[in-house]
């Protein structure tokens, strides 16, 4: 009996002991408790922080996408918050008190200075991450009192203003994050940041100089910004580096040959600058490597031998170039690059030209040679080059455009360029890992297969809503083969879908397999779990008033770029490609970030009855002689989403995108074409894109929708042309052309 009960004292020990370990050993200070609840208010009560009350302990909150707190010692040492306020990747550059608050930033109450002066006093954080919150304004130097600072990451925001120096005090720094904000102005000198591997200012307007920093960087991430400056011959030092991606820039001078050759190199990407000089044919390349980009240069010569002889082992792009190797259709002439090359000498080069002008006009003044027609030739350059400047100030823009009409503008489109090695694998990064569910947890996320989640039911199955453990909302459909198949044949089907994930598609996410051995015929259902994209169809945001005014151009030319993206995906991301892929407007939904993802594409399981894709919506509309060609066929009805985008008229058959591509043709030939081509934009879009921007799209449009499928483009130059088309709107946009007010009261 004794023996009992100090069993019991014993057990009731154990528990009182659990009871008050928790609030013992891991309760905030009352301090960091109530800096919790002034971020909150500050934050203006962002969904990831609503749940808070005076009963919460911060440290056991279970993690989640949108918020983590990590506690040691009683202090918050990680604070990661996801908001849903998602800047445009197109954003115009503010002017400090010109910046103009919208529906994605926080109000004008919100004062960034008052909320580094809170945060600050969470003087233990080794991690911050405030991501997609709205925070607006100049990043303030009091940044720098986080001293035990490894991890900041401020992406997706709309912080402008240059980045603080003293950032640079940051001495454990490991990651640094930046992107998708509204920065500008040189970076500061980040070498002291001894144990730094991740930077990321990609989608700003930083620059001109390549940042400085430490040779122990693991990946630097630069992508569209303003840097206008040489490769630095320093980059060879750094062994560890393995992921650099500077394109979109105006980076100029040759291509170190060192860069394909450092030990840890596995992604290089120099698209989009303004390279010159000739590739070194004999460099050896890293093994590691497996993406290189320099495609959209100015280069010369051949592809290096250790690139073309390994190509099936790595990613190459190199088209847009003057190379004399590869397909030649799609490289620029030796003139065209030699002619574009004269315009992009260094700094260094140009300086030293002009001191010696100078030099020789002192020289030629001196020795009296030319006397006084050395004088009036002067007068006449000044006054010649005063006039010039201040023609090219106004004009130089449509200058760039000009020279990029030539190109742009070829009497034929190029067709068929799918034959590039795919470098759509890596847009998968990010799409949960892939999962063979059991049927009770597919029964547990549909609740038992309720009516009330059934979203639709066609003749292969059913079509639920669900939501996973992981509190994920997804969509199962459900397919009943109805004749006996092999294990093997399912799995190895099943393996090929598996990896169809994209993230411009409505990837799947897993599959569950049930056999009823009791069904004489050994019936089988296959229970595929898509994600679920809850922020409407494109069609949607173009047609309902309540969406039209956030689609402004810029948006849609990003929302188009991913839908071109994602053909370019099924098209040359696996092997063999997926076409005819039933690509309609309705059919592409939009993510809370505005990114594209097409849900009707087909899936390769010829075990169904006729093929057919479950996934896969109604017949698209008929169009001329295009049967048979899948490719040419996904290129059409990109063709009809993109008229639809540019004039934002619903286009519900073959006569009316007949009637609408007649309408915009006649615009683009026609003599007044800059008036008539306003005019038959979509109204609401007025006064917020560049004329240019519009002509691009419109004019790879009409050549998306030829009725003959074999003058139809390529989706490489499709996604060239779009491309193009961003850059153009990005510049006009930060020229000063377009006020700040029409672009934040979206």
């Amino acid at each position: 009996m004794e023996k009992n009960c100090a069993s019991l004292d014993f057990l009731f020990s154990i528990f009182i002991l659990f009871l008050v370990l928790p609030i013992s050993f891991s309760q905030l200070t009352p301090s960091e408790n109530r800096i919790l609840f002034r971020i909150q208010q500050i934050l203006e009560f962002p969904p990831a922080l609503q749940g808070f009350s005076n009963w919460t302990n911060f440290c056991y909150l279970p993690p989640t996408k949108s918020l983590t707190i990590v506690c040691s010692e009683n202090h918050i040492t990680e604070l990661t918050v996801v908001g849903n306020k998602f800047p445009s990747s197109l954003s115009p550059k503010p002017t400090g008190k010109d910046f103009v608050v919208s529906e994605q930033t926080l109000s004008e109450r919100f004062s960034i200075d008052s909320f580094f002066t809170t945060l600050t006093k969470l003087s233990s954080l080794k991690v911050l991450s405030l991501v997609s919150l709205g925070l607006w304004g100049p990043l303030p130097a009091k940044i720098s009192r986080f001293k035990s600072l490894e991890m900041l990451n401020l992406s997706s925001n709309f912080i402008y203003g240059e980045i603080p120096a003293r950032i640079s005090s940051f001495k454990n720094l490991q990651s640094l994050v930046l992107a998708d904000n509204l920065f500008n102005g040189s970076v500061p000198d980040l070498s002291a940041l001894s144990v730094l591997e991740e930077l990321d200012l990609s989608r700003n307007f930083v620059g001109p100089e390549f940042p400085s920093t430490g040779n122990k960087v693991v990946s630097v991430i630069l992508r569209n910004n303003t840097f206008r400056s040489l490769i630095p011959p320093g980059l060879k030092n750094f062994d560890q580096l393995q992921r650099l991606d500077v394109s979109f820039n105006q980076f100029i001078g040759k291509i170190p040959p060192f860069l394909v050759s450092l030990p840890s190199i596995e992604y290089l990407n120099l698209a989009g600058n303004k390279l010159t000089g000739t590739l070194q044919t004999d460099v050896s390349c890293s093994s590691k490597l497996g993406f290189v980009d320099f495609s959209h240069n100015l280069l010369s010569g051949k592809v290096p031998l250790c690139i073309r002889s390994n190509s099936s082992n790595r990613v190459v792009l190199y088209s847009w170039n003057c190379l004399s190797d590869g397909d030649l259709k799609y490289q620029n002439p030796n003139s065209f690059c030699h002619e574009e090359a004269l315009a992009v000498k260094p700094p260094s080069m140009v300086q030293e030209k002009g001191s010696s002008s100078k030099l020789g006009l002192i020289l030629g003044i001196i020795g009296g040679v030319i006397g006084g027609f050395v004088v009036l030739g002067l007068l006449i350059l000044i006054i010649f080059r005063r006039m010039e400047g201040r023609q090219a100030e106004n004009n130089s823009y449509e200058k760039a455009d000009i020279r990029k009409d030539s190109l742009r503008l070829a009497p034929k489109l190029l067709t068929d360029a799918r034959h590039v090695t795919p470098a759509m694998r890596l847009g998968a990064l990010g799409l949960p890992q892939y999962h063979v569910f059991s049927f009770e947890e597919i029964e547990e996320a549909t609740n038992n297969f309720d009516p009330a989640n059934l979203m639709g039911e066609g003749s292969q199955g059913q079509l639920y809503k669900g939501r996973l453990r992981d509190g994920s909302v997804v969509v199962v459909r459900c397919l009943k083969l109805m004749q006996r198949h092999s294990s093997q044949s399912l799995l190895r089907h099943m393996d090929v879908i598996s990896k169809i994930r994209y993230r411009h598609l409505v990837s799947i996410l897993g599959h569950c397999i049930i056999n009823y051995q009791d069904y004489s015929n050994g019936a089988t259902t296959i229970f595929l779990i898509f994600e679920y994209v809850s922020n409407g169809t494109l069609r949607s945001h173009l047609t309902d008033w309540r969406k039209k005014d956030m689609m402004k151009w810029s948006q849609r030319m990003s929302v188009t770029v991913g839908v071109a993206r994602g053909i370019q995906f099924l098209h040359t991301g696996v092997t063999p490609g997926i076409f005819g892929n039933n690509l309609k407007i309705e059919n592409i939904f939009l993510d809370e970030n505005l990114t594209a993802k097409i849900s009707t594409y087909f899936l390769p399981m010829p075990f169904l009855a006729g093929s057919e894709s479950p996934f896969k919506g109604v017949e698209s509309m008929d169009h001329i002689d295009s049967a048979g060609d899948g490719e040419k066929d996904d290129v059409y009805q990109l063709g009809v989403i993109l008229l639809e985008v540019i004039t934002g008229k619903q286009i519900t058959s073959q006569s009316e995108v007949d009637v609408q591509r007649l309408e915009l043709e006649g615009a683009l030939t026609d003599a007044s074409s800059q008036l008539l081509l306003r005019e038959v934009a979509d109204p609401s879009l007025r006064g917020t894109f560049a004329f240019a921007s519009l002509k691009t799209t419109a004019e790879i449009t009409i050549n998306c929708l030829s009725k003959d499928p074999s003058q139809r483009p390529s989706i490489e130059d499709i996604l060239w042309h779009l491309q193009y088309s961003v850059q153009v709107q990005e510049g006009w946009m930060t020229s000063g052309e377009i006020s700040m007010t029409q672009t934040y009261t979206a």
